[in-house]
């Protein structure tokens, strides 16, 4: 029982540490002054914190999709065009399709609108 706890909490934790390394590299991508110089420095930050987390398998969607987006953070910090905007771009974008993922299961459609009881107030 204590190494199947173990093992929740590891996943947890890797789960924070890379929504937390996400986070802080998009918030710099939507910066009005976006310095490339200053980017790489910050997510080379953030990714030795990541590097301190351990790492364990994920296996559901949106866990996975994080990764991904870390992933793909990492993937054009080290091979970059030189106006950076195209990367820079498919990164956003990778991300507001993650926190749609993320909220897709808290908003859901009233099946049977017309069937409910209006007494007319």
């Amino acid at each position: 029982m204590q190494k199947e706890f173990n093992e929740k909490t590891i996943r947890l934790r890797y789960i924070r540490v890379l929504e937390k390394f996400n986070t802080k590299t998009i918030s710099l991508l939507k910066y009005d002054n976006f310095d490339i110089e200053l980017y790489k420095k910050a997510t080379l930050k953030a990714y030795e914190e990541l590097k301190k987390a351990k790492t364990c398998e994920l296996y559901s969607e949106y866990p996975v999709a994080v990764k991904n987006l870390a992933q793909a953070i990492l993937d054009t910090l080290h091979n970059h065009s030189e106006d950076f905007e195209k990367e820079k771009a498919h990164i956003l974008k990778q991300s507001n399709l993650l926190e749609k993922l993320k909220n897709n299961n808290r908003y859901k459609k009233d099946k049977h609108k017309k069937k409910k009881f209006n007494d007319g107030y």
